[in-house]
């Protein structure tokens, strides 16, 4: 079984802010695959589907973001797998609003829900899709940034992104990490594959 890990934070609060913005990717995915409620425990949000023979489940931690390798290390507990199964979904404030980069592995990027989930498993070696959330004026700022809405300038361009994420999620799914990265690693119209 394939998992794809949105980070966000629970509640009604944060539903809308820029770090919440994995979750609507996996609300996307969730309602193109009618994806069926599987959620067992109350440390995290899972919807289950079966794409193209596999069976994939959307997990949302319930834990916050600073915890959220708590939720991923008990569902990894209870389903196991090898960690090119796992996909982590995330925002980056490092890249420009509506970027998408997905990578093999790498380092947390001071993200502390990628952070999380790395001290959980004890590695950095599983793939992450991250979704350009624009950066704040100051690293004062950082915080209240992501925690802050789009604003309407900007949505369109999330709203974009959120959908080629999706595909980029599904491409993961039916064709593996080398050829999502070659197919939506863009930048001012070339393409970026790691090497």
């Amino acid at each position: 079984m394939r998992l794809v890990v949105g980070l966000g934070n629970p509640g009604e609060r944060y539903a809308g802010t820029r770090h919440n913005v994995a979750w609507w990717v996996l609300d996307a995915l969730a309602r193109r695959w009618n994806a069926t409620d599987d959620s067992v425990g109350g440390l995290y949000r899972a919807r289950r589907a079966r794409v193209g023979g596999v069976d994939v489940e959307l997990m949302e931690p319930l834990t916050f973001m600073n915890l959220t390798g708590e939720a991923v290390e008990r569902w990894m507990r209870e389903h196991g797998g090898p960690p090119e199964d796992l996909l982590v979904v995330s925002d980056d404030v490092y890249l420009p609003v509506g970027t998408l980069r997905l990578r093999t592995r790498g380092s947390s990027g001071g993200h502390r829900g990628l952070e999380s989930v790395e001290a959980a498993l004890g590695s950095r070696d599983f793939a992450r899709l991250r979704i350009g959330v624009g950066t704040a004026e100051s690293s004062a700022e950082l915080r209240e940034h992501v925690l802050n809405a789009f604003s309407p300038d900007e949505r369109p361009r999330v709203d974009e992104a959120v959908l080629q994420a999706a595909d980029a999620v599904e491409c993961w799914v039916a064709e593996g990490i080398r050829t999502a990265m070659n197919r939506f690693n863009r930048r001012a119209g070339k393409e970026v594959q790691e090497p």
